[in-house]
Formats: structure tokens, sequence, C-alpha cells
């Protein structure tokens, strides 16, 4: 059931009139997300709240002109709030106030977003892959951690006077005693709806998205404030009052009120900086937002990240003019829009004239949105993208990785993004050169004239031989070279001749495998035999340095003891080549990052054959990745049969189902009424399924544990939850998967 080229949505006008009923679904889930995150990051820049709204319908209204991306949500974005508050900073020294400071920055976001347009144009848009991918990391964490350390007092309803990041993280444990209840009430509710949200299975808890519910339940506390006529609350032996000025404030006539560009400091040094700031970031983000939906993006189109690049540069230029923040590809909205089953970029189009309608008509309603509610959205903001599980996803990557991560991190809080990103490369490169253990000179000579060739070999295949050291610095010639083989072509890369392999370079090599296997070609990675990591994973910094012992854990061994005592195969070894798996619905927006602990053999009476492993894949990604680990059974099936879908049937399924799809995919059986109300059964093809779900195999059903059941036609995927299975599970799974098999081949 996996989406297939005739399956690609129309682009265009045809796409317009032909698939306007999903996008508008998809768009209103993204405005109403949009809504409260685009409030949120204007107040706390500190500037006028619909500054962010601005942001948000120039996104929407003029990008979708102008770029390639087909899923893509344009808006302002968490990841630019340290870049637009330092630079606000800079331009306040010698008493400037906030909005005059402002005025300033918006001067430089439009000269940023004329650069952008510069730079999509001279095609240019690579340079950003030159980034180290784990310093990208440690900047989005750090403004991750001032996020946090701002918008926990807003939380709290207290006020840090300190000077640095730091020291105002410092002043949450310092200033817990005077927390105002009145304000914790509404965040702490707030934060408790965004932990719980992704946690809850029921659709009609999601189909609303989270910022949303934290909105709807602090406006009706805000009312409830309104109508208490008590004289405060007393809390560690204080009284407190109830808050006046909390809040947004944002004025009925808004549009009398916006700030203009300012271009009086373009000569300085100040500005300048500024400009800089800006435009590395945002390009960095946007970017790489762009490649991340395209990896969720269930129909694997790609962007022509040049072209959206002069999309957001041009839309920063408008939302500069009209007071608004950077436009930059936003991946929480945009991992909304591809769960809501967008088609095509008319969703981000619809998104910013819902935007525009809330400005125009909802104001009022906006005015009792209180700060705190505001406040928790972000703090949840922070948490996710500095959160403990990036540190130790670093980690397993390599104990160098997790340095550069949190250099990065240190520098940008102490200084500033800018200087965080060239401060964590220059660290990067100063290890890199350690670790390669060769002279100065001739690491340069290394990286600058490695001697790196690709070679077109008679059968039309291509073979691409590195040499020196590849990292980071050596990404634009990879990718000039990557560019010259075209789709569908094999490629053998051979790496046996570098003195190091970073991960940013084997990262680059891992998705263009990914790219040229959506197109039937092939890439094959080898020579790296001789090279060793401080660490297992597949993305791993190698060189000749020499390898920690791998161990093995105590269900390794208890699966491996599985496969000895019934003569199945087993490899412990992480496998990046998951090309099968990738053949089901189930991974169409849900990117595969690879398989391990792999059990291999075949039914005793069919020789029918299989495969069992552990798995870790995505749910969106970046800022709203969710990563998800589970045990799953692939079945090579003896003949082709109807493809299909089977699930455990939830209570608002059939509802959601008409409301996102227009029609019900559910088949069900009046012969097998017990199956029909626990199961959900989907697929295109609905006679040859009612051929293949006989009396019989509804009984098996009926009778055995629900298990997430998907074919393709030539092989079945079978898992039971998103956790990994222990041993006594997996061989109920293998039992039942025999069982069905049988059942299927009468």
């Amino acid at each position: 059931m996996a989406k297939s080229r005739n399956d690609i949505p129309h682009t265009g006008l045809k796409g317009f009139t032909k698939h306007w009923r999903n996008d508008v679904v998809a768009a209103i889930s993204v405005s109403l997300v949009a809504l409260p995150l685009s409030l949120a990051i204007a107040v706390a820049i500190g500037i006028p709240p619909v500054a962010g709204l601005i942001t948000a319908v120039v996104g929407g209204v003029v990008t979708t002109f102008f770029r390639s991306s087909k899923l893509a949500i344009n808006g302002p974005a968490a990841g630019l709030i340290g870049v637009i508050f330092s630079a606000i900073l800079a331009f306040q020294i010698g008493g400037t106030t906030t909005i005059e400071a402002y005025q300033y920055v918006l001067a430089a976001i439009i000269v940023a977003g004329g650069l952008q347009v510069v730079i999509g144009l001279l095609k240019w848009g690579r340079i950003a892959e030159i980034f180290p991918t784990t310093v990208i990391h440690g900047i989005l964490a750090s403004i991750g951690i001032i996020i946090f350390a701002k918008q926990m007092h807003v939380a709290m309803g207290t006020q840090s006077d300190a000077g640095n990041t730091i020291d105002i993280l410092k002043d949450i444990i310092y200033k817990f005693p005077e927390i105002n209840p009145y304000i914790a009430i509404i965040s702490g509710i707030g934060l408790i709806l965004l932990i719980f949200h992704a946690r809850i299975s029921y659709k009609v808890f999601h189909f609303i998205p989270a910022p949303v519910w934290v909105l709807a339940v602090s406006v009706p506390i805000v009312i409830l404030y309104g109508h208490l006529e008590s004289e405060g609350t007393i809390l560690f032996g204080e009284q407190f009052h109830q808050p006046k000025g909390y809040l947004i404030d944002v004025e009925s006539n808004w549009m009398d009120n916006l700030p203009i560009p300012d271009f009086s400091k373009a000569h300085t040094f100040t500005f300048w900086a500024a400009v800089i700031s800006i435009t590395l970031l945002s390009t960095v983000i946007t970017l790489a937002g762009a490649k991340a939906v395209d990896a969720l993006d269930p129909y694997k189109r790609k962007t022509n990240m040049n072209r959206d690049l002069v999309g957001v540069g041009v839309s920063s230029m408008v939302s500069g003019a009209l007071g608004g923040l950077p436009v930059i590809t936003v991946i929480v909205r945009s991992t909304v829009n591809v769960h809501n089953h967008a088609k095509t970029k008319w969703s981000n189009f619809y998104h910013g004239l819902f935007i525009a309608l809330f400005v125009l008509f909802l104001i009022p309603v906006i005015q009792l949105f209180p700060k705190a509610a505001l406040a928790a959205v972000l703090v949840f903001t922070g948490i996710k993208l500095a959160s403990p599980r990036l540190f130790i996803e670093i980690y397993k990557q390599g104990l160098e990785q997790l340095v550069f991560l949190i250099s990065t991190v240190v520098i940008t809080l102490y200084k500033d993004p800018l200087i965080g990103l060239l401060g964590g490369m220059g660290i990067t490169l100063v290890a890199h050169l350690l670790i390669s253990r060769v002279s100065i000179p001739q690491f340069v000579q290394m990286v600058v004239n490695s001697g790196t060739k690709m070679r077109h070999n008679q059968d039309g295949s291509y073979t691409l031989k590195v040499r020196g050291v590849a990292n980071f610095l050596s990404m634009l010639k990879l990718i000039g070279l990557l560019e010259k083989v075209p789709a569908g072509s094999n490629l053998q890369v051979d790496l046996s001749k570098t003195r190091l392999v970073d991960l940013t370079f084997h990262e680059k090599l891992i998705d263009f495998r990914r790219s040229q296997l959506l197109t039937g070609g092939k890439v094959q990675i080898i020579g790296l035999t001789q090279h060793v990591a401080s660490s297992n994973h597949k993305l791993a910094l190698r060189s000749l340095i020499l390898p920690n012992p791998q161990k093995t854990s105590p269900r390794q061994q208890r699966i491996r003891q599985i496969a000895i005592d019934n003569g199945w195969i087993y490899t412990k070894e992480i496998q990046v080549d998951s090309s099968e798996l990738l053949e089901f619905d189930f991974f169409n927006s849900r990117p595969l990052e690879y398989k391990h602990n792999v059990v291999a053999g075949a039914f005793a009476d069919t020789e029918i054959d299989w495969e069992l492993s552990d798995i870790v894949f995505d749910e969106g990604a970046m800022l709203s990745k969710e990563v998800y680990k589970t045990t799953v059974q692939l079945v090579h099936l003896p003949k082709k049969i109807a493809s299909f879908v089977l699930e455990q049937e939830g209570i608002f399924d059939k509802l959601f189902d008409r409301v996102l799809s227009f029609s019900s995919s559910d088949i069900d059986f009046p012969e097998a009424p017990f199956f029909s109300k626990k199961m959900r059964l989907r697929g295109e093809d609905e006679g040859a399924i009612r051929a293949l779900f006989t009396q019989d195999l509804l009984a098996f059903f009926e009778s055995e544990e629900i298990y997430h059941i998907e074919c393709n036609g030539e092989a079945l995927l079978i898992f039971k939850s998103l956790r990994i299975a222990n041993t006594g599970e997996i061989k109920n799974m293998v039992r039942f998967t025999e069982e069905l098999v049988k059942k299927i081949n009468k």
C-alpha cells in the first residue's frame, strides 16, 4: 500500500481545485497551532504580539507562490527567538527602547531576506550543508535553554533582572517562593496538557492541537478570575492578589501602531552582525526543515532548496516591511500539516488566510489569552529543543559529538548564536585535526585537495572514491559529485582511503542512499572495515583510533539463545539498509532510522522466510520529532495477495475517517460482528480483500491478540505495539505469524 507515482497529487491550479478539501482541513489544524505559537514567539521577544501573526500570514499568503516545497508550512519560529532577541539587546546599548531597537532589527530582517533571495538565485543554497549537524543541534539546544529560562519566570509570575541565561536559570530556584498561584495554575495546567497530549491515543483529543487545548482551558480560567471577589490567596506565608496585566497586549487598533523599519544604523557593525546572524540561522533552519518535511512526505516529493530560499527571502522582506519577523520553514506546523493529510502547497496558503481572519475578527478573543498560557507553550518548546534525550542521542553518536554539542551550547549562552555557530565549528575542526593525527599542513591538504573522484563505469554504475579527510568542509565537493549520479543509478562509495569520516559527511551519504532507493537505485558504502569509532552508532565519526569493545546486553543474549534453540540466524549489529520495510504504508511519513537485533528464519511446513528485528523510527522531525522503538516481523509471501492494513479500531476512528477522508475506509463483515467491532480493515481493492478474509481467517483474528498487520501484496509487516518486545512476546509473534500464513495460504 505504499504510495505509487500515479498517486502523486497534482500541482498548480489543478491541485488547487482537485485537493482543496484535504488542504483546507489540514490548514485548519495548522492555523490553530500557528495562532498561539506566533503570538508566543512575539511575546517572548518583547515585541507587539501581532508581529508574530503578521509573519504567519505572510508566510502563508506570500511564500506559497515562490517556494518549491509541497507540504512545508512557513511562518515565525522559536528557533530564531535567540537571534532576534540578541539583536534587539545589541541595539539597546546606549538607552534605545525595545521598540526603537526592533525597528533597526526590522531593517536587518529586510536585508537578510534580500541576501537569501540572492543566495537562492545564484543556487548557493547548498552552502548551508557545510555547518556540522551537531553544531546546529547545539545552537537549537541553546536557544531552547534561553527560551526555557526566560519563559519559566513568566509561567511562575516572577521576574529576573539577571544579565545572562545561566543566572536567569538560577533565579528560577531563588524566585520559587515568590511564585504567583494564579499564574502558576494557568501555566501548570498548560504544561500538563502539552506533556501528555502526545501520549494520549484518542483521536478526538489529537484532532485539536495541543497549544489550542492550552488556550481552550486557560481562557475560561481568565473569565473565572474576572468574577472572583476574593482579595487574594495565601501561599508560602505570603498573600498574593489576583494578577493585573497578565493578558497579552493586543490593541484593537493594532494597525495604527505597527513598528516600521529604520535603516539609520545600516552603516554600523551591530547592524551587519544582525543581518549575518539572521541570514545564516534562518537559512540553515529553513533548509534543514525542508529536508525533514521531504522525509515525512508520503509521496516522497523533493524540494528545490534554492527556490525555497528565494521564497522565504521574499517573504521575510515583506514581513519585515510590515513589522513582522523572519519567515522560515517551521517543522512543528509542517508535521501537523502532513499528519492531517494535506496534499499540496495550497494548505500553506489556506493557513495564512485563516490566520488573517483570526487577526481581523478574533482580536477580542485573542485579548483574553494569558501570557502564562503562551509561556507554557514556549517552556515546552524550550524543553523539546534542549531535551535530555537530545544529549543522550548525541552521546550515542560518540563522546566527541557530545563535546561539540556542549561547547556550542556554552558559547551561545554566554555570547550569541552567531558566535556559538562559529565557535562550535572551530572546536569541531580542531578535534578533527587531533583525531586525524596529522600535521596542520597535511590536514589542510587532505581537506582542500583530497583527491576524491567519481568514475562512471561501463555497466552504467558509478564509483566514488573518497580520499583525505571527509568532514563538513568537504560537503560542497561531495554534493557536487553526488549530483552527477542520475536518479535510479547504482553507486559504490569507497571510503577505504579516508583518514577521517565525520558524522555530517556520513549523514549526507545515508540521505543520498535513501533518495536513490526511492528511484530504484542502490548505494553501497564500503571501505570502513579498517576505520574505528568511539561509538557503535551508524553515523559515528570514524578514524584510526581503537574502538570501545562492543557489549552484549542481557536481552541480546536471550534473543541469541532463542535463535540457537530454533535454528534461526541472529545479528545484533545496527543495519541501516531497511529498504523492504520502506515499501509499507506505515513508513510513508515515518522516517526509519535503523534496525538491529535481527532474527531470520523460515516456517517449517512452508519454508516461507521471515525476519524479525528491533527498529527505530521517527514521527515528525526536528522540534516535533518523537522517536519510537518497536519490534516488527517481515514475512515474504509465496504468492501475491490483496494489499491491506489491519489494526485495532478506536471509538472515534470511523468519525474521523469521514471528517478527514470524506468517506469511510473501514471494511466490515456482517458475519463477523466481533471482528468488525474491534478491528479496522483498510485497502483499495475491497473485493479482493473480502475474498482473502475467509470465515476461517476472521475466526482466527477473533481468537488472537490484536496486532498491527500490513500487507503490500508481496509481504506482511506485523508488530504488537510501539515498544520493544520481550523474548516471550517474540516467540508468540513468530507463532502467531506462522498460523496466520497458514490461514492465508489455504
